[in-house]
């Protein structure tokens, strides 16, 4: 099999969208080819606390339920999935917890719902493609 185990942060933008619905067809088709089935994983990072103008923001967790939530209805019944929430810095949580849990493929949207984007790729993706030990597929 040449994936086990693939990554999908997921923050409900459009991109995010795309991302996991490549993941998804990724999975179903090598399914199709190979006795073994692929495993997905949704991860939604929260970033617990942020700064604005001098001001904490904390994250309602009933969002980040239904960012969830989105996602498992993205995910068809045929396709083995689980679905986590982290809190942290997303680049390096998605790179610490593809590397703890031994993913060997991420995809990922080019941006997210981040507030500062870079011209051509955002800041997360560029931090993980960058770091990341694995493959990573970035989706526009």
């Amino acid at each position: 099999m040449l994936f086990s185990k693939i990554l999908v942060p997921f923050d409900g933008s459009n991109l995010s969208r795309k991302a996991l619905s490549k993941a998804v067809d990724i999975v179903k088709e090598t399914a199709s080819r190979e006795s073994g089935k692929p495993v997905l994983e949704v991860l939604h990072i929260v970033q617990d606390v942020s700064y604005a103008m001098g001001t904490t923001i904390t994250v309602d967790p009933k969002i980040s339920q239904a960012v969830i939530d989105e996602a498992k209805q993205m995910v068809p019944s045929d396709v083995q999935a689980s679905f986590a929430i982290e809190y942290g810095q997303p680049a390096n949580t998605i790179l610490n917890y593809a590397n703890d849990n031994g993913f060997d493929f991420i995809i990922m949207g080019s941006r997210g719902l981040g507030t500062i984007r870079e011209f051509f790729l955002g800041s997360v993706s560029h931090n993980v493609v960058q770091n990341s030990k694995v493959p990573v597929l970035i989706v526009k």
